[in-house]
């Protein structure tokens, strides 16, 4: 099978025994073709979730900035119709 995106960096991680006998378990569950294929997908995944949970932190943020630009147009408007009843009266 030819590799369309070569790997060339490589991350070390030592397990205990039965931390790598757990993931080989979790490997042959997965039908993952070994170990590594197994921890680069699980590996993408995290980060995925992780995008994704930036991504929803920075619209969180929008719609309060939002929020808060109504909050201060409400003020703004109450303090001119009040005005307008104060002068009328």
């Amino acid at each position: 099978m030819t590799v369309l995106k070569p790997r060339s960096r490589k991350v070390s991680v030592r397990l205990s025994e039965e931390e790598y006998v757990a993931l080989r378990r979790v490997c042959s569950l997965t039908s993952a073709r070994s170990v590594s294929d197994f921890t680069r997908q699980a590996m993408r995944a995290v980060v995925k979730d992780v995008n994704r949970e930036d991504q929803l932190g920075r619209h969180l943020d929008e719609f309060r900035d939002g929020i808060k630009i109504l909050e201060r147009k409400v003020e703004q408007l109450a303090t001119k119709i009040a005005t307008f009843k104060g002068e009328g009266a």
